[in-house]
C-alpha cells in the first residue's frame, strides 16, 4: 500500500499544479519521479501515516536542481533490499512496484525541451531554455523539475 500512497500523493500534487495535461506522459514521468522519492524517502516505513505539506521540505531538496537524485535512487534500492534479506523475507510487493517504476523512467525517453542547455562559451554558465530546442531526454530527468515544481505550487 505504501507505493500507491506515495503514487496517490505525487497524482494529487501534479493534478494541483496544473503544469501539463494528465493524460501525458510528461505527467507520468512527473508522477514517477515524485512517487518514488516520496516511496523512497521514507526510511522509518510510516508513508501511511505522513503528512504532506511536513514531508514537502525533504522531496523538494531531494528534487533540487544539481542533487544527484538518480544515485540516492540505486542507493535507496540497496538498502530496502539489503533490509528486506536481513529479514529473511521475499521483496516487498510495494518495493517491486516501485522498481517497475524506476525501470520505466530510467529506460524511457521523452522528446521534450533541453532543460540543461550549456553555454558553449561558458559551460558553467546555464543559458535559459529555448523551448525549440528538443532533445530526447530520460523520462526521470524531465520528471524531477515538473515533480519539484508541482510541489513548489502547491
Amino acid at each position: 500500500m505504501a507505493w500507491l500512497y506515495a503514487e496517490y500523493i505525487a497524482d494529487e500534487l501534479l493534478r494541483t499544479g496544473r503544469l501539463i495535461p494528465a493524460s501525458s506522459l510528461e505527467f507520468r514521468a512527473g508522477r514517477d519521479t515524485l512517487a518514488l522519492t516520496i516511496y523512497l524517502s521514507d526510511a522509518a516505513g510510516e508513508l501511511s501515516g505522513i503528512r504532506v505539506v511536513s514531508q514537502l521540505d525533504e522531496w523538494l531538496s531531494l528534487t533540487a536542481y544539481g542533487h544527484p537524485w538518480r544515485d540516492w535512487v540505486r542507493t535507496r534500492f540497496l538498502q530496502l533490499g539489503e533490509e528486506a534479506r536481513e529479514r529473511g523475507r521475499g521483496e516487498d510487493p510495494d518495493l517491486e512496484l516501485a522498481r517497475a517504476a524506476w525501470r520505466w523512467l530510467d529506460r524511457t525517453e521523452l522528446f521534450a525541451t533541453d532543460l540543461d542547455p550549456g553555454h558553449p562559451e561558458h559551460p558553467h554558465m546555464p543559458l535559459l531554455p529555448d523551448e525549440n530546442d528538443r532533445v530526447w531526454t530520460p523520462a526521470w530527468q524531465l520528471g524531477l523539475p515538473l515533480g519539484h515544481l508541482a510541489m513548489h505550487l502547491f
